[in-house]
């Protein structure tokens, strides 16, 4: 072999060399796993040999004490590449950047393949929650649950299993969700329920929500209404007092709707019907206790057991006073006797009265106080159109307005009486059905209609009065005996244009003509410009006849004179 061929042959040698000990060092490039064969583990480090010229060191701190004690030489683990050598010639390597591209690894085949990691919230961050899934994750607040969460601190610490909706291997991002797992659990449970559900069963549920006027119950991946009128055959004031969120309640279907999905459900209907017999329980007279549940402006309802009511109207509670209101005599609560008046089972309706559980006074009043009788009696109340006695038994009469005086116009009763005074009066009528007692107090005297005044105010008369009363339509005179008279305005002599106040004031005296006396209703009209013109044409009269013997006096002095001063007139 000739010196050229030699030496190209070591050339080639040599080459081959560079080539091999150049795809060694590939293999150990920066920033790739290798795995390598622990060789000694120390309290600040473990060193590994990766088949590289120097051996690998990772820092101690990247191992747990548990981890530390459990590793022995000889263990294979796998490591990353951060720099080829460090000053001393060693390789320095990472097992915590091994294990999060492991764990990288692990969460992207996870995505791919839609599988569940499970993570726990480490802490609450703008828009959702931080997890920890082997590496920071991001939970959404919309993807938290179904429905919103109200307290997320309360979250924290808390594992759930998750499922990765977005990853970004190169920026670090990754998105998960709990609402996409519990989105596909209530539609497996829901596609079982609607399987099987149908109207009549009984099913478990969960109280989901609860509103004015019912509550959701979760059946299982699908919601009924509980309507508050389905709750119980008692009277409900709102759900809450029966049902919180979260409780276990057995249900009876009562309506399912399969093209609307809507599902109507019941918790009454799994008993009895109470009102199913309620008038053999309750027949008419029977006397019942019950304790006041509600009230209204026209009664209370009284709840005789889980179910039935009665009402108690305000016109049974009383046989003597009025009652305006039923909070005047009862309140919420109370236990009351009643006696039943009254069964409507169809209409599911009990009439009840508190009143008919005591003696009836109105049944003594009739023989006690026969019509004419004169009682006494203090005044309870004034209104505009009378006054209210009160009588030993409780009982009220009422003395019209009209039945105040024989004479005098009464405008109100507060004129002749005041809250409080003692008072005479006359039974007038006793109507023991409507509960209603008259009374008089002109009756205690005389009517003076009948003979007095007719006789004392005669029509074509003059009277005088004082002034009494100012109206639109005209003014009351104030005669003797307490009589009134009236001045129509037509009668009163005034222009058009002119107002009655302009010419008449209060306890004014004034002089009128009777011109009408109408005994049948009690007026007498009075007229001052008949009175007027009355006086015009008597004082014309009196001029008239005054002036007639003057003319007759001088006519027989204006003859005597003519005949002395005429002779021929005088011998004639």
């Amino acid at each position: 072999m000739d010196m050229a061929t030699k030496q190209t042959g070591e050339e080639l040698d040599r080459g081959a060399l560079a080539a091999l000990y150049e795809e060694t060092f590939r293999n150990f490039e920066e920033g790739t796993i290798i795995e390598g064969c622990i060789v000694a583990v120390g309290k600040d480090k473990v060193v590994v040999d990766i088949g590289y010229k120097s051996e690998g060191i990772i820092p101690g701190d990247q191992f747990s004490n548990e981890e530390l004690k459990g590793i022995k030489v000889g263990d294979r683990l796998k490591v990353y590449i951060e720099d080829r050598e460090d000053a001393d010639g060693n390789l320095v390597l990472s097992k915590e950047k091994a294990d999060k591209m492991k764990v990288w690894e692990e969460l992207e085949q996870a995505y791919k393949d839609e599988k569940i990691v499970d993570g726990r919230i480490v802490s609450r961050i703008k828009g959702g929650m931080m997890v920890d899934i082997g590496v920071k994750a991001f939970l959404p607040g919309s993807q938290i649950d179904l429905h919103p969460v109200r307290d997320l601190d309360g979250l924290v610490g808390k594992t759930f299993p998750l499922k990765i909706i977005k990853i970004n291997h190169r920026r670090g991002n990754v998105v998960v969700s709990r609402r996409v797992l519990l989105e596909e659990t209530r539609d497996k449970k829901r596609q079982t329920t609607l399987s099987t559900l149908k109207e009549g069963q009984l099913i478990q549920g969960t109280v989901k929500n609860i509103t004015e006027y019912g509550a959701f119950i979760d059946l299982g991946g699908i919601d009924g209404l509980l309507h508050i009128t389905d709750m119980s055959w008692g009277r409900v004031g709102h759900p809450s007092e029966l049902f919180a969120i979260g409780d276990k309640v057995e249900v009876m279907v009562l309506k399912y709707d399969r093209e609307t999905g809507r599902i109507s459900l019941g918790v009454k209907q799994r008993g009895s019907d109470p009102w199913s017999n309620v008038a053999a329980r309750y027949p008419i007279g029977t006397r019942v206790r019950g304790k006041v549940v509600s009230l209204t402006d026209y009664g209370a309802f009284i709840e005789l057991e889980p179910g039935v009511e009665g009402l108690v109207h305000v016109s049974e509670m009383s046989w003597t006073h009025e009652v305006r209101h039923p909070s005047r005599l009862v309140s919420v609560g109370d236990q009351v006797e009643a006696a039943v008046l009254n069964v409507d089972p169809n209409n599911r309706k009990i009439s009840l009265g508190m009143k008919q559980t005591a003696p009836n006074p109105w049944d003594m009043v009739e023989a006690k106080y026969p019509v004419g009788t004169r009682i006494q009696g203090k005044v309870k109340s004034l209104t505009d159109f009378g006054a209210f006695i009160g009588l030993d038994e409780g009982i009220d009469g009422l003395i019209h307005i009209s039945d105040m005086s024989w004479t005098k116009h009464i405008k109100h009763p507060s004129e002749l009486f005041k809250k409080g005074q003692q008072v005479e009066a006359v039974v007038l009528r006793i109507d023991k059905e409507k509960e209603r007692l008259s009374l008089g107090y002109k009756q205690l005297t005389r009517d003076p209609w009948d003979d007095e005044i007719p006789q004392r105010y005669r029509v074509g008369t003059a009277t005088i009065g004082k002034v009494s009363k100012l109206t639109d339509f005209g003014v009351f005179v104030e005669l003797e005996c307490g009589v009134e008279g009236l001045i129509h305005i037509s009668e009163s002599g005034l222009e058009p244009q002119a107002r009655l106040e302009e010419k008449f004031k209060l306890q004014d005296e004034v002089s009128a003509k009777i011109i009408k006396v109408d005994r049948d209703e009690r007026k007498i009209a009075l007229s001052l410009r008949e009175h007027v013109l009355d006086s015009e044409r008597k004082q014309v009269d009196e001029y008239h006849s005054t002036q007639g013997a003057l003319d007759q006096t001088l006519g027989r002095a204006a003859k005597k004179t003519k005949k002395r001063n005429d002779p021929d007139q005088e011998n004639s």
